[in-house]
């Protein structure tokens, strides 16, 4: 018997194991920075926005198998998006 997912957060919380699973694999390949929060964003924003119907094998499937080197360009291009400024300390 499958439980009803209800909201969003309840479904990050179902689908965690495989971001978290997809996050250590991006770290034993270099990509140390990464978290969870930043695959799930990617696929969020890039891949199940344009999905009707989901089922909860297939976005895990997308999670474990989707191109780490896309999901570092993605988050590369949101830290770019920041404003970044230039601090100084003052001297007394």
């Amino acid at each position: 018997m499958s439980e009803e997912i209800r909201t969003e957060e309840e479904l990050y919380e179902r689908v965690k194991p495989a971001l978290r699973t997809k996050m250590e694999e991006m770290r034993r390949n270099g990509f140390t920075y990464i978290k969870e929060d930043d695959i799930w964003n990617y696929l969020k924003e890039k891949k199940w926005t344009r999905e009707k119907g989901l089922s909860l094998y297939q976005m895990v499937d997308d999670i474990l198998n989707s191109e780490s080197s896309l999901i570092d360009d993605y988050l590369k291009s949101k830290l770019n998006l920041r404003v970044r400024k230039r601090y100084f300390e003052e001297r007394e």
